[in-house]
């Protein structure tokens, strides 16, 4: 009965939030040692993999506050021995809550962390969360219309490549794919995707940091045919591009929702603007139906190309109530 009596109880949003404000916050320790900085590690990877999965929208308030926590014990004790590590396991959570701020158009949030991120791992002498980081910072700045620096950046990156694995090295050439795509140059995004098949190909997961799991071959599909796309939409290697947006989008697990979501989203793109506009349609119900499910501005701005798209090809597609 008192259990039944409490289900009951109506808690107010603004009682909630006052019980929330008198909560007091985790005490930083004065030494930091392997324990923590292990924690750190799985932090970044639990919240990476609920990114990948949903989105950031709904938890990267947390991210940012675990990430205060982080930062603050770099100010701790620490032996010698550990210090690095411990800059490392920074590095890493800073460079999921820079891409979760990515992922909700955050912009600026965004650079800041990813600076944090970059500081870290340069410290530390983790080369290749350096690369990943590099990555990750020239894909927002693609995105932003910074192609220059986005080239930069995978440059920067590059200039270590004989201590990359070979799926680091494929994901740095995607990466620069895209670049040349958005700068119209056909022959060096050719030569770029190429590379990447190259690198791809000799893969060996093992030897992968944790932070590279991701990198499938749904996920190489996906990235060579986002860097594609950009050529095929003007009616370059249309074929190429759509063959490996629809490898994405059927070989992603739902663990790869977004991206399997953001695939299909430029798969119905690339159809509705160089194909058929009842296929493109149909495309496109299945990947507004996908993007329902998701946390994230980057899928919404997607989907507002493919309505500009379905505008020039005089089609009308649903409306979706998207969330950020």
């Amino acid at each position: 009965m008192a259990a039944a009596t409490a289900a009951t109880v109506i808690v107010s949003p603004d009682r909630l939030t006052q019980m929330l404000s008198e909560a007091r916050t985790t005490v930083n320790p004065t030494r930091v040692g392997t324990v923590e900085i292990k924690q750190i590690h799985e932090a970044a990877q639990l919240f990476a993999r609920w990114d990948a999965t949903y989105g950031g929208g709904l938890v990267r308030d947390v991210v940012v506050a675990q990430l205060r926590v982080a930062v603050a014990y770099l100010k701790a004790n620490c032996s010698a021995r550990d210090r690095a590590a411990l800059q490392m396991a920074v590095g890493s959570l800073a460079h999921t809550a820079a891409f979760m701020a990515f992922d909700a158009c955050a912009h600026d949030d965004a650079n800041s962390m990813f600076a944090l991120a970059l500081d870290c791992a340069e410290e530390s002498g983790a080369v290749n969360l350096r690369a990943k980081i590099l990555s990750s910072m020239a894909r927002h700045a693609i995105w932003n219309g910074r192609n220059h620096d986005g080239l930069g950046y995978v440059r920067r990156a590059f200039t270590e490549a004989d201590k990359l694995t070979a799926t680091e090295r494929a994901m740095l050439h995607t990466t620069e794919a895209r670049v040349h795509a958005k700068l119209g140059d056909i022959p060096a995004t050719l030569t770029s995707v190429a590379n990447a098949d190259r690198d791809f190909s000799r893969c060996a997961p093992g030897n992968d940091p944790a932070w590279m799991r991701y990198y499938d071959s749904a996920q190489h599909a996906g990235d060579t045919g986002h860097a594609l796309f950009d050529i095929a939409v003007h009616g370059s290697f249309v074929g190429e591009a759509r063959d490996r947006l629809t490898a994405a989008v059927d070989g992603h697990a739902d663990t790869a929702a977004r991206s399997r979501t953001m695939s299909t989203i430029k798969l119905a793109s690339l159809v509705m603007a160089t194909g058929d506009p009842d296929e493109a349609t149909t495309i496109a119900n299945q990947a507004l139906g996908r993007a329902r499910d998701l946390k994230s501005q980057r899928a919404n701005e997607d989907i507002a190309e493919l309505r500009r798209y379905a505008h020039r090809a005089k089609v009308r597609i649903p409306t979706l109530a998207t969330t950020t």
